[in-house]
């Protein structure tokens, strides 16, 4: 189990940084990723990173905003949010690629077996 924490009432253009701890036992990553969801919205996609090689990706809507990266000694994935902007306001869920990993698509949710409880994350205009 995983648990995402960090989240926080927020202004616009501040910051947060967001991470994912494991529960129970310690897991070995493929990969990690954190995806969110917005009020009456879909679960989408907002960062990657590859724990062999450190390879990202990124959602364009947080492009040169947010930083995904990860501490392998401490085995917890982070992200690092900054100018946060109200529509960026949702519940933030971390996910982790453990048992299997294609790496052939990512952004998909579909890539990580195992995810987090959210933590939210609302900023204030």
């Amino acid at each position: 189990q995983l648990q995402a924490s960090g989240g926080g009432l927020v202004q616009a253009g501040g910051s947060l940084r967001l991470s994912c701890v494991a529960s129970g036992r310690t897991f070995s990553y493929y990969a990690t990723a954190w995806f969110r969801q917005a009020p009456g919205k879909e679960r989408e996609f907002v960062a990657t990173i590859a724990w062999s090689g450190g390879l990202t990706y990124y959602a364009d809507s947080v492009k040169g905003r947010f930083t995904i990266s990860r501490d392998n000694a401490k085995n917890i994935p982070y992200l690092r949010m900054n100018s946060l902007k109200p529509e960026d306001t949702a519940v933030y869920y971390c996910a982790a690629a453990i048992s299997r990993y294609s790496s052939v698509n990512p952004t998909s949710s579909s890539e990580y077996d195992c995810w987090g409880q959210g933590t939210l994350v609302t900023v204030s205009s």
